[in-house]
Parts: structure tokens; sequence; C-alpha cells
């Protein structure tokens, strides 16, 4: 990445914003996944360390305005619990609230600020507020990847008014996904899933050029699959992008990489634990069932190209595992990947909680906290919270 990191900055006795990713779940006012939190602890050490004075902001959910389910204070508590000293909480997030706690703040100490998003001004990226948030500090540092692809106040218009760099996250993800685009190990595999197939179009369009071989699953692969003739019944379809898959089928065709769809799924007639499912060729699909999962036959035909991969992204669940019996296909193709010789990055969303879920994410090279954002990088967009960051 030929960004500027926090490595690169004296931040001793300084105030240093540093906008992380806290949108955790909530649970009864208690924090029900402390995986990106964790994610973040290696910036706020090395700040704290080096008796820098810490104040983080985040958002959290989809208020719309103050909203005290979905105040960070929780978070608070459990970060204090997990640095091992008493972390403070300002109620509001700019203001003079922020602007008092943010001056009682001595080096080596942490506060956390209250949701940006109770402010309309976060999402518009108004001037205004990111001033107000930039004045409370002397740098700032993003390591808030899964929020980069956005571009808010916290995280690219704070930028305009203070020297912005890169946490230790956001520089892991960008390295990571970096060389995968720029100088990719071969043979490089795609496995692209989820629902739809208009969130990975411009990632098929970008990968295309630089794959070896895309693996396409999900609820995306019967658009695909009727853009090939095949009657799909139920299932989850894209007509008006029929013609745009033939189009992605004939490009892969023509660069010569190998574009593999589901030979076999699993079809049920309701999405629920109990209804009753079965295995059928893709060219068998009943009119009144939908397809679910990936079947036994692709898991072994993706399961075999995967293991001779140097590099795999994996993007997208197989099927609907949040149905524990239609997860089959999607922990087999994590399996696959924990198996793998490969370095594996697991684009974040639902296939990162897949592989939380089933106990698989430390088995991989890599697993992202942005969903969107690896989405988009993949595209090969310009993230506005990755572009206001100082260049090396």
């Amino acid at each position: 990445m030929q960004k500027k990191t926090v490595e690169e900055i004296d931040p001793s006795g300084k105030r240093v914003l540093v906008r992380v990713d806290f949108n955790v779940p909530l649970k009864d006012g208690r924090v029900g996944d402390r995986t990106r939190i964790e994610a973040a602890l290696p910036t706020i050490r090395y700040l704290l360390e080096r008796r820098a004075r810490v104040i983080l902001c985040s958002h959290l959910g989809r208020p719309e305005g103050p909203d005290p389910s979905l105040s960070l204070k929780p978070v608070a508590d459990v970060l204090s619990g997990m640095l091992g000293q008493p972390v403070a909480f300002a109620p509001d997030c700019i203001g003079p609230e922020a602007e008092k706690a943010a001056g009682r703040l001595g080096p080596g100490q942490v506060l956390l600020l209250e949701n940006t998003r109770f402010h309309a001004g976060e999402e518009k990226n108004d001037p205004g507020m990111a001033k107000q948030l930039a004045s409370l500090a002397d740098l700032f540092v993003n390591d808030a990847f899964g929020s980069a692809h956005r571009a808010h106040a916290s995280t690219a218009g704070v930028a305009d008014y203070l020297p912005a760099v890169a946490g230790f996250l956001m520089a892991k993800e960008m390295d990571f996904l970096s060389r995968a685009l720029e100088n990719p190990a071969r043979p490089f595999v795609t496995v692209l899933g989820g629902a739809k197939v208009s969130d990975k179009i411009g990632v098929i369009e970008n990968l295309i050029p630089r794959v070896n071989a895309l693996l396409l699953g999900g609820g995306m692969a019967y658009t695909f699959l009727a853009a090939q003739g095949k009657a799909v019944g139920r299932s989850l379809l894209d007509a008006k992008r029929i013609d745009l898959a033939k189009d992605l089928l004939a490009q892969a065709a023509a660069a010569g990489v190998r574009l593999e769809l589901p030979r076999d799924v699993v079809v049920t007639p309701e999405l629920k634990e109990e209804a009753p499912r079965k295995v059928v060729s893709v060219e068998a699909i009943p009119d009144d069932w939908m397809g679910a999962d990936i079947g036994p036959e692709t898991v072994q035909l993706f399961s075999r190209i995967l293991a001779d991969a140097a590099l795999i992204i994996w993007n997208g669940p197989m099927g609907v595992f949040e149905v524990p019996a239609l997860a089959a296909g999607t922990r087999a193709i994590g399996e696959a990947l924990a198996r793998s010789h490969a370095t594996t990055i697991v684009g974040g969303g639902d296939s990162a909680a897949a592989m939380e879920e089933m106990g698989l994410a430390d088995k991989m090279s890599h697993v992202s906290t942005g969903g969107g954002a690896s989405l988009e990088f993949l595209e090969g967009k310009v993230l506005p919270g990755v572009a206001c960051l100082q260049d090396e």
C-alpha cells in the first residue's frame, strides 16, 4: 500500500483521532461479537504505548438521529476490559461535551466518542462536522477499512483538516487485497457467492482479466444458470441481468478463464430447517422448488480446483448458511480453503460471519473486516477512506 501508516508519524503526547470500525452487534445493551473491537487493538495499543492521547470515533448501526439503543457506551466498557485501563466516554462526538472530554485526556489515555451517525452531517460528509471532529486532535489515523468505501465526515472529510495516515488494520487489509490484484500468485482462483448478481457484476468484470478460475455459487448463480437456458424454478433470479450474465460468461470464455457454475444444488420448497430438501442436477430443478445450496458434486468440483490454487479470494456464501440444513456447501468451501496451501483471503460480510460461526476463520490467511469495502476494492474502485490518506 502506497500510503503512510501510523508507524511513520510521531504521536507522542499528541491528540490522535482514530476512526475505528466498532459497528458491532448489540443485544440487550451488550456487545454480541468483539471481533471488530479486537481488530482495532494493535493500532490503539501502539499509540498508547507512545503516550498519545487517543480519541476513538465510529458509527454504529443506521440511526436517524440520537438513539440510546445504538449508543457506543457498551463498547467503551468492553474496550476498557480488553485494554486493561479505563476508557473515557463522551456523550457526543462533536460539540462542547466532546471538546471537554478530549481536553481532559492525558498522555496514554483513551476516549471513545458517541456514535458519529447521531449527526446527519456524518453521512453527508458535511465539512462543518468534519472540521469539528478534526478540532479535537492533531493527527488522524483511519483504521476502519469496513467503512473506507464511504465518503463520510469521519472517514474522509476529517482528512481535509488533519494529517491523515493508515492504522495497522487498514494497512493489512490494503496490502493483502492490493497484492492479490496487482501481482497475484498463480493459479489465482476466486469464489463468488451471495444473493445478488448486482453486487458482483463489477467484481467479475474486474477479475476476468486477472484470475485463472472463477467459481460461482449462492443465489447469484441462478441468474447465470438461466443465462445458459436452464430452468431454475423458484430460485433467486435477477431476470433483468440475464443478458449481462450471458455477456460475462462470453467474456470469461474469450479470456480463457475457467468459469464454473454449480452442477447440482440442494432444493427446497421453503427456506426453513424443517422443510423437505433434496439434491438435484441443475438440469432438473423442480418448478415449485428453489435452489438453496450447492450440491455434493459441485463441492467436489470446486474443492479440486481450490486444491491446486496458489491464491484464493472468496466473497459470498454458497447457500442460505443461516439455516443449518442449508449450510453444508458454505462449510465445505471453507474447509477446502482451510486445507489449501494457498494464500486465502475471505471477503467480509456474510462469508466472514460464516467462517467465524464455523470455527474456520483462524485457518484463513486473512479474513477481511469490510464486506462492502472489499467488494468495491475488488471492483477496482477508489475507496474514499483510503484516497484521503497521505501518500508515502
